[in-house]
């Protein structure tokens, strides 16, 4: 059956947040005078859970706050650190965005929230795009678990084998996969090393995806 829906991840996929996640991680790391390099800290993290991040960080440093209040007080300063330091778009982010908007349904489906994802949506015009937005508020288990991409696809009304998904990082392929659903990774500089033997495509840009693979399903 032919595809009818495109589901696209957020972080790393069609935003290029990294270094705002590390400069949060930083505010709320600092009060422990703990303080990591950035390649070093996107290089482990990319694409991992905040909750997980933080509980990894807290074991790691004996910090005194619990994993998840440091994760909550991650997502806060993202919030703030976001109004003055705009994550980039990934390149030919805004182009594939549209080109799919003509012959697909869209999904976002992200690990992120709705105070986190939905001002830079609207702020580069991008929200109006899609048919439907998951984030991590929107479910009980965030990703890597597939409920996610299941309600994405609840929502649109459409199956496993009418979609495909676009993800960067072995977290969001874990959730697709799971889901049943074919994914592209287009993996980045902190993400290149993770494990994608699950993908069923593996693609350099958003553009090459959508020439070589989603122009052709």
């Amino acid at each position: 059956m032919s595809i009818q829906a495109l589901l696209f991840d957020f972080d790393g996929t069609l935003v290029d947040s990294e270094t705002l996640h590390y400069l949060s991680w930083c505010e709320v790391l600092k009060p422990f005078q703990v303080f990591i390099d950035e390649l070093t800290f996107c290089n482990e993290f990319s694409g991992v859970p905040t909750v997980k991040t933080g509980h990894i960080l807290q074991q790691r440093y004996a910090l005194s706050k619990a994993g998840s209040k440091l994760a909550q007080e991650k997502n806060l300063q993202f919030i703030k650190t976001a109004k003055t330091h705009k994550p980039v778009l990934m390149p030919h982010a805004r182009d594939v965005l549209s080109a799919c908007a003509q012959k697909f349904k869209l999904a976002l489906v992200t690990g992120s929230t709705i105070a986190e994802a939905m001002p830079v949506l609207s702020h580069y015009g991008l929200l109006e795009l899609f048919d439907c937005v998951i984030c991590k508020d929107d479910v009980e288990h965030p990703k890597p678990n597939p409920e996610p991409y299941q309600k994405a696809m609840q929502q649109l009304n459409v199956s496993a084998h009418q979609v495909i998904a676009l993800e960067d990082s072995h977290t969001g392929l874990t959730s697709a996969v799971d889901a049943g659903i074919r994914t592209i990774v287009i993996p980045h500089q902190h993400s290149k090393d993770q494990d994608f033997s699950k993908a069923t495509w593996i693609c350099d840009s958003l553009e090459s995806a959508y020439k070589d693979v989603i122009t052709s399903s």
